[in-house]
This record gives C-alpha cells, sequence and structure tokens, in this order.
C-alpha cells in the first residue's frame, strides 16, 4: 500500500516536471495493458514518449532507474506498441524516456532525474 502511495506521488511529480520543465503534453498516464502499466505517456515536440517512473525513498540500495530490466524493457515495448496501434500511430515516432524520483521521507521536494532516450524498444517479434 505504501509503495502504491509512494508510486502515484512520483508519478505526478513526474508528470508536473515534465510539463513545466521540459514543456511536454500528457496524453496519458496509468494506462494499462495485459504486458503492464504505461505510467505516462507525453508528446514531445512531435514525438510520442512513454515514461518508466521509478520512486524510491532513497538510492541506498541502487538508482530507481536500474529497477528497469531487460524483461520490463520488453513488457513497456509492447504495452507501447499496442497503445500506438490502438490511436492509429504506429507509423510515428517514438522513444521510451526513464524518470527517477528519490524522495526521502519528511521531504517535500523529490530529487528527480530525466532520461531521455533510455532504452531502446525491446525485441519482441511479430506482435500485430
Amino acid at each position: 500500500m505504501f509503495r502504491k502511495l509512494l508510486g502515484d506521488r512520483g508519478e505526478r511529480a513526474a508528470g508536473k516536471f515534465l510539463r513545466r520543465e521540459k514543456r511536454m503534453r500528457i496524453l496519458a498516464r496509468q494506462f494499462s495493458t495485459k504486458w503492464g502499466e504505461l505510467d505516462l505517456i507525453c508528446l514531445d515536440g512531435d514525438t510520442v514518449v512513454f515514461v518508466e517512473v521509478k520512486t524510491r525513498k532513497s538510492d541506498k540500495h541502487g538508482h530507481p532507474s536500474e529497477a528497469i530490466t531487460k524483461k520490463k524493457q520488453q513488457n513497456l515495448t509492447k504495452a507501447a506498441l499496442y497503445w500506438l496501434k490502438k490511436k492509429g500511430l504506429l507509423e510515428h515516432r517514438s522513444r521510451f524516456d526513464v524518470v527517477s524520483v528519490v524522495w526521502p521521507e519528511g521531504e517535500k521536494i523529490p530529487s528527480i532525474e530525466h532520461f531521455i532516450n533510455a532504452f531502446d524498444a525491446a525485441d519482441v517479434g511479430q506482435m500485430f
């Protein structure tokens, strides 16, 4: 329960950061698929950006972005392809970004890092 609350709080902070600091437009939040959830789907100019947000209380056990395994990348790729197909945007330029949020207990403002084009679409074979 606490992890979900921290994660939701981190996603809201990441969304605000991307809107205000990076001038991205949020198209969707917490888009759920059978492969998992796409945390944020944004538009950066004419590029659709699938943003994975990782929130932690500290980086004591490693950087939050390190939690994005190859399997997670494959699932995010499948979910992104599904979203693009559903919206008729399969030919549209897209990328995967990661936003790391470290929000220590008792702090009002988190530390936010944005990794643009953090990973390439993972090989998922023929999907559609």
